[in-house]
């Protein structure tokens, strides 16, 4: 019986896998920076730019949403160790996604390089 470690590392022989370093140029060309983090990960904090579809919702948001569907856009994507990211970027290849790359390390790693991140600004109420 497969366990969600053997997905993942099935996963990550068939994606393109950047490195933290390598992802700050390959952000700069995306056409889609995705976070695919669960929302309360993604306001805890994320990456400047990045939008947020959860690894759940990620085949039906990109099936149904029109400015989705450019098969030759640009997909930099990240979760919190790299998981979910491969995992997500594996269906988006499956989907017919060419330019995928999921960032190694994820949040996480990126972080402990003491790279950029940022919180959404909630409203303040008096």
């Amino acid at each position: 019986m497969k366990t969600a470690h053997d997905f993942v590392e099935d996963a990550k022989q068939q994606i393109e896998e950047i490195s933290p370093e390598q992802a700050e140029g390959a952000i700069k060309q995306a056409d889609l920076l995705l976070d695919v983090r669960d929302g309360d990960e993604y306001r805890a904090g994320h990456i400047p730019g990045a939008v947020n579809i959860s690894r759940g919702m990620l085949e039906f948001k990109f099936s149904n949403d029109p400015s989705l569907e450019n098969r030759d856009m640009k997909i930099v994507l990240y979760c919190k160790t790299s998981g979910r990211a491969a995992l997500s970027a594996k269906v988006l290849k499956e989907m017919g996604y060419r330019n995928v790359q999921s960032i190694a390390g994820g949040f996480d790693g990126w972080q402990a390089e003491g790279r950029e991140t940022t919180k959404p600004e909630l409203p303040e109420f008096e």
